[in-house]
């Protein structure tokens, strides 16, 4: 299974949290887009600690 897009996991967090921010759905529906977006910002965290740590990686072989 491919990873996906940095993009696509921010699109879905997006989707959660508006749906959360509705506020209309029943308490089950609300509570899975809670679980869910806290999956996905865990995700996406690390995801941006990955491309950082590249990025500080790429900038060090650079300056050498």
């Amino acid at each position: 299974m491919s990873e996906r897009s940095l993009d696509d996991l921010l699109s879905d967090l997006e989707r959660s949290i508006a749906r959360l921010a509705e506020g209309t759905a029943p308490l089950e529906e609300l509570v899975a887009a809670h679980q869910q977006a806290v999956k996905l910002l865990a995700e996406a965290q690390s995801r941006l600690l990955e491309l950082r740590s590249r990025a500080d990686e790429t900038a060090k072989l650079l300056s050498q």
